[in-house]
């Protein structure tokens, strides 16, 4: 009985810690952490090569910057209208080719400079974003089908710009190059900074984001409209309005994505720039504990998510898993969230627990 009452608070504190919203991708990020410290001992091993940090750590919060960009935008579209926006590596391949066309896509003069090819991107991404809302908050279009055009058009377009002379005919879709020292550092590292670059665009990023978030009312709307669009028209919210204004935010950040995607490989290509991404930037959303039905939502659950998907990135690659089959894995814990979030889940599992119950009860 003694046992009983001091084991009673541990047990009461587990059981209100699984309730919280962050939980869940506190969880898996934890188990993805621990089982790559298992495939790989030295996985937390950090060094210093060439003046800049090395290690597995390192790569996550490197090659997860993108993705985390990408979920910050993709969790305010499924927040305020309880879809998804599965353009976004589209948009991203579209924003690259749009600035690297911009810098000059040769090895002697850019013709544009790198700040004016970079706003360039982002209004790109701006651009598609605003078709997106406009589709769905003004047409009424299903997210998944208004988003499934530059899903499809993005990356045409994308090489269409990236279109290059070979033997005096226009071929589209080729790699474009661009050889400026200070454009790779974007997705690379600045002189005498260990830290990639991409983590200071990331970090800063999410921090603007949390901010007008939580010290205007937009981050309020965002949720009123996710919950009940009608209770919000009643209260003076357009709704209209809100969810064209998560879209365009989205199409904004798949712009930035884009940036530091071409960036990195120093060049844009538009068959591969963002491939993907939009699956990660969903499944990103869903580990976070966000409903993908709409409503209240977390960024750093997101932000957490995302480090988590990079994580089983990681680890698949350490195992062998080829480029080609990482996404069957991914969509298998896409179909567990998505099962585990559902309201018949969570009815079944609320019975199981009652039935347990009435069994000790009955042994009592």
């Amino acid at each position: 009985m003694q046992k009983q009452l001091i084991s009673s608070p541990l047990v009461v504190s587990l059981k209100a810690a699984t309730k919280k919203q962050l939980f869940l991708p506190i969880f898996a990020l934890c188990l993805m952490l621990l089982i790559n410290v298992l495939i790989t001992p030295s996985f937390f091993k950090i060094s210093i090569q060439n003046g800049v940090l090395y290690g597995y750590t390192i790569d996550i919060i490197n090659r997860g910057s993108e993705l985390i960009i990408l979920a910050v935008g993709m969790t305010l579209v499924v927040a305020s209208s309880g879809g998804a926006d599965i353009s976004v590596g589209a948009v991203s391949a579209l924003a690259g080719a749009v600035c690297v066309r911009l810098l000059g896509a040769s090895y002697d003069s850019y013709a544009t400079p790198m700040l004016l090819a970079i706003l360039a991107a982002l209004v790109a991404g701006l651009a598609c974003g605003s078709f997106n809302g406009f589709l769905v908050a003004k047409l009424k279009i299903q997210p998944m089908v208004a988003t499934l055009i530059l899903f499809t058009a993005g990356r045409g377009i994308a090489q269409l710009i990236s279109a290059r002379e070979i033997n005096g005919n226009m071929v589209p879709g080729q790699i474009l190059y661009v050889r400026m020292e200070s454009f790779r550092r974007i997705g690379g590292f600045f002189p005498n900074v260990v830290i990639p670059t991409p983590v200071f665009i990331a970090v800063l990023f999410v921090l603007i984001t949390y901010f007008v978030l939580t010290k205007t009312a937009i981050g309020l709307y965002i949720k009123t409209v996710g919950i009940n669009r009608k209770a919000g028209r009643l209260v003076g919210i357009n709704s209209v309005l809100v969810m064209f204004f998560c879209y365009t935010f989205c199409g904004v950040s798949s712009g930035l994505a884009g940036v530091i995607a071409s960036s990195r490989i120093y060049s844009s290509d538009a068959n591969n720039i963002g491939l993907y991404m939009e699956l990660d930037a969903i499944l990103s959303v869903a580990l976070g504990g966000n409903s993908l039905g709409g409503g209240k939502f977390s960024l750093i659950g997101s932000v957490i998510g995302a480090l988590t998907i990079q994580a089983l990135s990681t680890s698949l690659y350490a195992v062998g898993v080829t480029a080609d089959q990482i996404p069957v894995y991914k969509a298998i814990v896409v179909i567990l969230i998505v099962a585990i979030q559902s309201e018949e889940f969570k009815r079944w599992w609320s019975l199981i627990r009652l039935h347990r119950q009435a069994k000790k009860a009955v042994a009592v």
